[in-house]
């Protein structure tokens, strides 16, 4: 059976293996039935060997808008492999084939190390600087993993300690397992800002159902989109069980499990000398994996009597597809003013997005972030606070109808939202014409976006 392409361009071509042709060339708009969309989930998720292509261009380089790359772009980022640096609790394993990699086992131990992403087959640098500048494409570019090296792996979680005069000491192994760490892992945040004017850190955190390599193969992709700048980071946790219930409640618990791991790690991130800010880009369920560690971060600052922005300098935080419930991101993040922890914040929602309308249906219908729109009715006296900081916090919803089967990769799928991402993140620009960046007004802190963006 032929492969089905969704969208214009492609960047995911589901490969089907007996499967019946009805259900492995279903249709985005099909049906709205919450069962019928588990079973499409299903197949999408677990039923079909994907191949990633790189993603389309941008629009704000394809109509030569701006240039993709800066002519300051050091010369060793030149080339058709992304280089990028993973942090992971997933448990190692090595495949049938011997190679070393990681699953969805979840790992007691945070480690650290180096992934490439090879973009296309013998492709050449000059080829990449010009597809960037083109909404056509010479040859489709698939995305592989060239190598994966594995630098440092942490002591476990929790850290052994024994009591001292009433009080925990870390073990004197412990402590200098975690300090010789320490020291590999700035070491390599040195070398690499070295190689940018740009200092700064892009982390990428996944959703529900990403192998190891999907996180790898989406952080290449944004880093590439947004003119190599700076260190590209793919956050990736152990996501990726199998079937559609049991696997969404693995991830989710395992969603849970690796909060910890990620406020370790920025806390260690954030200690590397020379490093300016830090720009988070989150999807589906990662979402609440940074928003509760951020959470969490902001209490332990104001304990400390820190200001939380100087201390992480979180220049932006994009929160992609959201799969967070509304009224439990009220009581819990915004009650803790999560946006004093951060610079910007910018949530992309859409209410063609399947896989969260099958989240709420799981979860009885409560509605969640990644669906919400202007007629949402903010409390009161949350109307008044957001009038102020319309510029620091942005909903923009998606209403165009490039979406792909689920409606759920859009941010980085579709050109028109992903040139938003890339004027919000890597220009810094507020939503608005006057501003370069030409988004639909809505209200307060709403926005729209559709297919005509930047046409």
């Amino acid at each position: 059976m032929a492969p089905t392409v969704w969208g214009r361009g492609v960047n995911l071509v589901p490969t089907c293996h007996a499967m019946p042709d009805p259900l492995c060339s279903m249709k985005p708009n099909s049906t709205s039935s919450p069962l019928w969309l588990l079973i499409g989930l299903s197949l999408i998720l677990s039923g079909c060997a994907q191949q990633r292509l790189l993603i389309e261009t941008p629009l704000v380089y394809a109509n030569g808008l701006v240039n993709a790359f800066s002519p300051e772009l050091s010369p060793e980022l030149q080339t058709s492999v992304a280089n990028v640096l993973y942090v992971t609790d997933r448990m190692p394993e090595t495949g049938d084939n011997g190679e070393f990699g990681y699953g969805m086992g979840r790992s007691i131990s945070l480690a650290f190390g180096n992934v490439e992403v090879g973009l296309g087959e013998k492709t050449r640098w000059r080829q990449l600087d010009a597809d960037a500048a083109s909404p056509t494409r010479a040859q489709d570019l698939a995305l592989r993993i060239n190598s994966i090296e594995e630098n440092v792996r942490l002591p476990p979680t929790p850290y052994a300690f024994k009591m001292v005069n009433g009080r925990p000491k870390l073990l004197p192994e412990v402590r200098a397992q975690i300090d010789a760490a320490r020291v590999k892992f700035g070491a390599e945040i040195q070398r690499r800002l070295a190689l940018t004017p740009h200092k700064k850190a892009v982390i990428y955190v996944h959703g529900v159902a990403n192998t190891f390599a999907d996180a790898a193969y989406t952080t290449a992709e944004l880093w590439h989109f947004l003119g190599r700048e700076g260190i590209p980071i793919a956050y990736t946790w152990p996501a990726g069980g199998g079937g559609v219930l049991r696997g969404y409640t693995y991830d989710r618990e395992s969603s849970e499990f690796t909060v910890t791991h990620f406020k370790n790690f920025l806390r260690e991130l954030t200690r590397a000398p020379g490093l300016g800010s830090i720009e988070i880009i989150a999807h589906s369920r990662g979402t609440d994996v940074v928003v509760t560690a951020l959470r969490e971060l902001l209490i332990e600052s104001r304990a400390r009597d820190e200001d939380p922005r100087q201390r992480y300098r979180i220049n932006n935080l994009v929160l992609a597809a959201p799969d967070l419930n509304v009224e439990i991101m009220m009581a819990r993040t915004f009650t803790e003013r999560l946006s004093a922890a951060v610079s910007r914040m910018t949530i992309y929602t859409s209410k063609g997005d399947k896989a969260i309308g099958v989240s709420e249906f799981l979860f009885g219908g409560g509605l969640r972030l990644g669906r919400v729109d202007e007629t949402f009715e903010l409390p009161d006296h949350l109307k008044g606070m957001l009038k102020t900081n319309t510029n620091r916090v942005a909903i923009i919803e998606y209403t165009g109808t490039r979406t792909g089967p689920l409606g759920h990769a859009y941010f980085r799928e579709n050109p028109s939202v992903a040139s938003d991402l890339v004027l919000a993140v890597r220009y810094g620009r507020d939503p608005g014409d006057e501003h370069g960046r030409p988004l639909i007004h809505k209200s307060g802190i709403f926005w729209e976006l559709d297919d005509s963006y930047l046409q």
